[in-house]
């Protein structure tokens, strides 16, 4: 049970496209938010351009109260919260940790050992030390995914040295 005054991190499901709406709505209430997002090089026919597009489209994160939280879904982009057994649902901290250190890094990574799909894997070393993964197949071979897992979302990174990562026993 949380008490009104503790901070927790909640997910947030918005209007379509209004991701980044959401994130200068929320900041104008001085409410802590995180929008992981990732830049790409988008190829039109007379150009190319860099475009900044929502990691998990659709949701934004926000750390705040109960009562900021719901603040925060007054704003007009916000549909609603992200709940879990018909009550709001909290992210636990280390989640939220592990996803934003995989949205600072911009490496791509390979799996080349014997690990089969399926397996839970430690990530040892390297940006995604301590995190947790499950190795799926890719059309490159094999790569580990990390999940959060409130919002039935997977996304893929490429580990391309074996040796960091650490078979974790069911």
């Amino acid at each position: 049970m949380t008490t009104n005054n503790e901070k927790n991190w909640f997910a947030l499901y918005v209007k379509p496209r209004h991701e980044f709406k959401a994130e200068m709505q929320i900041a104008s209430l001085d409410i802590q938010q995180y929008l992981p997002y990732i830049t790409e090089v988008r190829q039109w026919s007379d150009r190319k351009r860099k475009v900044k597009s929502p990691l998990l489209t659709g949701y934004i994160f926000i750390y705040g109260t109960e009562k900021e939280r719901l603040i925060a879904l007054e704003t007009p982009s916000v549909v609603r919260c992200v709940c879990e057994r018909g009550k709001p649902a909290i992210i636990p901290e280390h989640q939220m940790h592990n996803l934003m250190s995989f949205v600072r890094e911009e490496h791509s990574y390979s799996v080349y050992n014997g690990i089969v799909r399926g397996t839970k894997v430690l990530i040892k070393q390297g940006p995604f030390q301590g995190v947790t993964a499950v190795v799926v197949e890719d059309s490159d071979g094999k790569s580990l995914a990390v999940s959060v897992d409130l919002l039935n979302r997977s996304i893929i990174t490429h580990i391309s040295d074996p040796d960091i990562v650490q078979i974790l026993k069911p």
